[in-house]
């Protein structure tokens, strides 16, 4: 069954600027696909339209019907003084409009009025309910909220005092509650820690629905799609596997439409020469040549059917590096720092060597930042001393990007802070990927990559030997993200980075500092090797099966095999009898159907004596088992 259906899509904002130029493509029930391009392809514009949010030229677009559909970055406006509970409660509106039409129901009867279609409305109302998770909402919310990071002191805040990241975790949540069919997700993951991160990819690793995401975290890509839809051009190209499959097969293409094209050339080549030739030949008298050379002509413009293929210029840059001498970079002395009466971290102590490239990892809101911007000198500590070695020269890349005079255009900027003339400007604007008109635009005018691919082109002339970068790869397109990751690695210097994309920091990290609880876990290795020990630890850590132990040396239990017996029979009595309790309990819930707060209680008791079934039966079985093997 298809659950989305676009046909020949096309928008355009300009005219003759067409961002979607025909695009069509499906996506079956159940799919994972993974939607991508570069930013501005139209990707953002294709999930509103699909949403219904904005309208489209010409082609077609179809939703399965009955298919409930929700796009995480279409926050919704509530009311003025809705809080975060208020906001994720949302989600169970239908569960509730059930939950006032059984209690009316409910009153009716407990009235006296008897008809058999208001009983049997009430009886169908139960059902749904139950089967919707009516009697789990909180306990479903719960799940949610610490999967995602929504503390118990967030959820009462109210939700228009939220920042933009938290608005949209919270209504990541929202829609994860309301169980949509089709799932749209614009980069999930912007706003999310590696812990939230991982916990989304396992809920949609259950989710039954269909999922479509746009995303630049290509972990999250390799993890969570199995069919990749890349916008190019505006139309649809097509790759049956995750992003490292995309990745791998895309270059394949290139090489093999080159060579084609290649080829094509070489052969048209040929024939031009030959159809100059007899034209030289046909002028010289010979005139059944001319059909000749029309006909070769022909078949000339028939060959020319294969485009040179294009491909991105990379972009040659290099940070400027400054020589090191010595040995120490970064010393960090019982280091605390507290906010508003909560402690970040503390006593924390730390040396950084030449040549060392670290992560430093944790939760939103841990303080990550913070430590960044006291070893900048940015902020104060609490206590504790941060030292940098004489020859260290710092280049920093802040998360949140700020210009002094956002008014000035690009070409300007570059000239008051590097003191360089308009062409040099524009040269190394160039190499950013800022060409033509772009350069005059008002720095206020960019979008978030522009700003971070503007400051690396401002940073990369320095000449520095400490490179600190909080969220380097953040709001960038994949192909910016690979620039970076290009320049750090031509870089020889010291590293200290904030990441929540584990590619890079898979990539680039030969050290982890994991800060969680107000401390700093010192690990030197790679993320994957931290991650291998971090699990060793806990597998360590974990009880021993108790299974095991009675294998060693099992006691001899008193009066051989007939205690045994004793207390298999007894153990057979407890399920007979709890089976009588839940036969009991199951008559009193179909002679209460009447009363909805009544059914609900015995709807919880329910839950209980199942679980409480569920150990005799566990109890009942070894015991069993036991006596097997005392007999055998």
């Amino acid at each position: 069954m298809i659950d989305i259906s676009v046909s020949n899509l096309v928008k355009e904002f300009e005219v003759g600027k067409k961002i979607l130029d025909g695009l069509t493509f499906q996506v079956d029930a159940g799919e994972r696909v993974g939607l991508l391009g570069p930013n501005g392809c139209g990707k953002t514009t294709l999930l509103r339209i699909l949403t219904g949010v904005m309208d489209y030229d010409e082609g077609e677009v179809v939703i399965a019907p009955g298919k409930r559909l929700g796009l995480i970055s279409q926050i919704p406006v509530y009311p003025a003084g809705y809080t975060v509970e208020d906001v994720l409660d949302t989600a169970f509106a239908p569960l509730r409009q059930m939950e006032e039409e059984m209690a009316s129901l409910a009153a009716k009867m407990a009235a006296g009025e008897s008809d058999p279609a208001l009983l049997a409305r009430y009886d169908k109302l139960t059902a749904a309910y139950q089967s919707g998770g009516g009697y789990e909402t909180q306990t479903n919310k719960n799940k949610v909220c610490n999967g995602l990071s929504i503390p118990q002191d967030m959820r009462q805040r109210p939700f228009d005092q939220l920042s933009g990241g938290e608005k949209t975790r919270v209504n990541l949540g929202r829609l994860i509650l309301e169980d949509t069919d089709i799932l749209l997700l614009d980069e999930p993951t912007n706003h999310l820690d590696l812990r939230a991160t991982e916990w989304l990819e396992e809920y949609l690793e259950k989710f039954k629905g269909t999922v479509l995401t746009v995303s630049h975290d290509r972990y999250f890509l390799d993890q969570v799609v199995d069919r990749i839809v890349e916008i190019k051009d505006g139309r649809a190209e097509f790759y049956p596997g995750n992003y490292s499959f995309y990745a791998v097969e895309k270059e394949r293409r290139y090489e093999e439409q080159l060579r084609q094209y290649e080829k094509e050339q070489a052969k048209i080549e040929q024939l031009e020469k030959a159809a100059a030739q007899m034209r030289v030949w046909a002028y010289s008298g010979m005139d059944k040549t001319f059909k000749r050379v029309k006909s070769m002509e022909k078949r000339i413009e028939r060959m020319r059917v294969t485009d040179r293929p294009k491909k991105e210029r990379k972009m040659a840059v290099r940070f400027g590096e400054r020589e090191f001498r010595g040995d120490e970079v970064l010393s960090i002395k019982h280091l605390a720092k507290a906010f508003d009466g909560r402690t970040l971290f503390s006593d924390v102590d730390l040396e950084v060597e030449g040549g060392e490239r670290i992560a430093l990892l944790g939760d939103n809101g841990t303080g990550k930042s913070t430590l960044l911007k006291i070893i900048l000198g940015e902020e104060t500590a609490d206590a504790g001393k941060v030292r940098m070695g004489p020859t260290v020269k710092v280049g920093y890349l802040p998360q949140v990007i700020h210009f002094d005079h956002p008014e000035r255009t690009l070409v300007d900027t570059l000239i008051y802070d590097q003191d360089c003339t308009a062409s040099t400007a524009r040269n190394r604007l160039a190499t950013f990927k800022f060409r033509g008109e772009d350069v005059f635009k008002p720095v206020s005018a960019l979008s978030g990559g522009e700003l971070s691919r503007l400051r690396l082109c401002m940073l990369m002339d320095a000449k520095i030997n400490l490179l600190i970068l909080d969220e380097p790869t953040n709001h960038l397109d994949i192909q910016s993200r690979e620039w970076i990751e290009e320049a750090v690695e031509e870089y020889e210097g010291n590293l200290l980075f904030v990441s929540h994309d584990r590619y890079f920091i898979e990539r680039f990290a030969t050290r982890i500092w994991m800060l969680e609880d107000g401390r700093i876990t010192d690990f030197k290795g790679t993320y994957g090797e931290y991650q291998a020990a971090k699990a060793k630890k806990l597998q360590a850590a974990a009880p021993a099966p108790a299974k095991e132990e009675p294998k060693k040396d099992k006691p001899k239990r008193p009066g051989g095999t007939k205690n045994l017996e004793k207390e298999v029979a007894a153990a057979e009595r407890a399920v007979g009898k709890a089976e009588e309790q839940m036969d009991e309990l199951e008559q009193q819930i179909q002679e209460a159907s009447a009363d909805y707060l009544k059914l609900q209680e015995l709807y919880e008791q329910r839950e209980a004596l199942e679980e409480e079934i569920l150990k005799l039966y566990g109890t009942w079985e070894a015991l069993s088992a036991q006596l097997e093997e005392a007999r055998g």
